[in-house]
Order: C-alpha cells, then structure tokens, then sequence
C-alpha cells in the first residue's frame, strides 16, 4: 500500500496538488485478494482519477521515496537524541561531524 501512497502523491504533485491537502479525498484500500491496493475513492477537484498506466509510471520514483523514507527512519535512530547531539557538539564538534558524516555515509540516500 505505501509504494501506492507514494506514487499517488506524486500524482497529485505533478498536477499541482498535495498529499496533505488532498487526503480526506482519496481512500486507497487493498482487499487482501492478491490484486493489490488500488484507489477506492477518488474526489480531488480539478485532478481526474489517476489510471494504472499513469500511476505505473511513478513506480521507479515511487520506490525512491520509498527507500529515502527507510534511510531517513536509519539514520534518525543513529544520530540519536538531539540533546545527546548537542552535549556531543560542545565537547568535541570535530568528533560529532565526523561521526554524522559516517551515518550519512552508511545510510546514503537514492
């Protein structure tokens, strides 16, 4: 379901349209029938249902913010408390950079 919410807000980006704003309009759901989620409900103004073939041609995009998100979630954990960044920072802020840059490094994004 959540390749299906990427590629629809990337639907509703490219016609000038946001997740957040539209969310109440569209209902994704998935049946557990081994067909896959789908759009339910679609009643965004100005923006038609999007069809298979248009939301197929998001998927490579689709799985890179998939995959972005994932990295984002890793690299949270692993820079760790904002407060044991900052203590971090004002004993050694060479030391603090260095160990960023290993987690981005580690963690690179798409």
């Amino acid at each position: 379901m959540d390749n299906l919410y990427n590629k629809v807000k990337l639907y509703l980006e490219a016609n000038s349209k946001t997740w957040d704003a539209e969310k109440e309009n569209i209902e994704l759901r998935d049946n557990s029938d081994g067909n896959g989620a789908y759009v339910f409900s679609w009643n965004v103004s100005g923006v038609s249902k999007p069809t298979d073939s248009q939301l197929n041609s998001y998927t490579a995009n689709a799985t890179k913010a998939k995959n972005n998100l994932k990295i984002q979630f890793d690299r949270k954990i692993a820079y760790g408390n904002i407060g044991d960044q900052l203590d971090e920072i004002y004993k050694d802020v060479d030391a603090w950079k260095a160990r960023i840059k290993k987690i981005k490094d580690d963690n690179p994004k798409e």
